[in-house]
């Protein structure tokens, strides 16, 4: 199934990649502020998270990273970054909050990395698969320079809920339903999912070794 890339496409696609930047970058500050780190640490940490998942889709893709091909992008993790260390100094922030703008980061990213792999060419399983690398990878980065397990290995569904959405979209495309529609119906989907899950403690199996 291949998507031909349409000025309208293109539209919804870049604000699409600035919000899910701008979101995720913030849940990396939030998450990144209780380790008590400096502004150079945190904005580095929002980069990684904001940038990272999309720069790993690219490359594995062939196709230029999208930051570098518009800078924007980098601007705006940096933007958001220096807002939220900002705010945070004068109000308080409950240490889950970075939870929320995770899930609108997971949502988006998910959207927009299988809209990038379908205008690709890419097959319809591979291109779910870079919907869930570009929604989850920035938080594992994150997590990582942070010294913490990443959330992704062990929090209420949440790579499955990126890739069951990522499945959903292709199939909505498919089916010819609106591309706005289908943007807007499945990212909602995925964000409340997401929030319901971790309210209500919904995961998959762990792994256990049978005593």
């Amino acid at each position: 199934m291949t998507i031909q890339p349409t000025p309208y496409l293109l539209d919804n696609l870049y604000w699409i990649t600035i919000i899910a930047v701008i979101v995720s970058s913030a849940s990396a500050v939030l998450k990144a502020g209780f380790k008590q780190f400096d502004l150079f640490g945190v904005i580095m940490i929002a980069i990684a998270t904001g940038l990272g998942g999309g720069s790993l889709r690219d490359m594995l893709l062939d196709r230029e990273v999208f930051w570098i091909a518009d800078q924007i992008f980098f601007i705006a993790s940096v933007l958001s970054a220096i807002f939220v260390f900002t705010l945070s100094r004068f109000i308080h922030i409950p240490p889950k909050l970075f939870l929320i703008p995770d899930a609108a980061g997971l949502a988006t990213f998910a959207i927009a990395g299988t809209l990038v792999a379908l205008m690709l060419d890419a097959p319809w399983l591979v291109a779910s698969f870079m919907g869930v690398m570009t929604g989850t990878m920035g938080g594992v980065f994150r997590d990582i320079l942070c010294n913490e397990t990443p959330v992704v290995f062990k929090s209420p569904l949440y790579a499955t809920l990126s890739w069951m959405g990522s499945l959903l979209y292709i199939y909505l495309l498919y089916m010819g339903i609106d591309i706005g529609i289908a943007t807007l119906s499945v990212g909602a989907l995925i964000f409340i999912l997401r929030l319901l899950a971790i309210k209500f403690k919904l995961s998959l199996p762990q792994f256990k070794f049978k005593k």
